[in-house]
């Protein structure tokens, strides 16, 4: 569905300003090569955080605390 979406929004960038839609064909590749490092620092930060939280909550699973669900 989100391609669908996409491709939709570039036909209608297509049709009221094709310089401005084959712009954004040249460049989201290169975006996207700049955008790689941010994804790998972002799951570093989220393997972290779950590193810290497993660490504080130690404690409590080791006398036996369970969460009802």
């Amino acid at each position: 569905m989100k391609l669908l979406i996409t491709m939709l929004l570039f036909a209608i960038v297509l049709v009221l300003c094709w310089p401005l839609a084959l712009l954004i064909l040249v460049l989201w590749p290169i975006l996207w090569l700049l955008a790689i490092p941010f994804h790998v620092i972002g799951m570093a930060m989220q393997a972290l955080l779950a590193l810290v939280r497993v660490i504080l909550f130690l404690p409590a699973r080791i006398l036996g605390y369970r969460v009802s669900r």
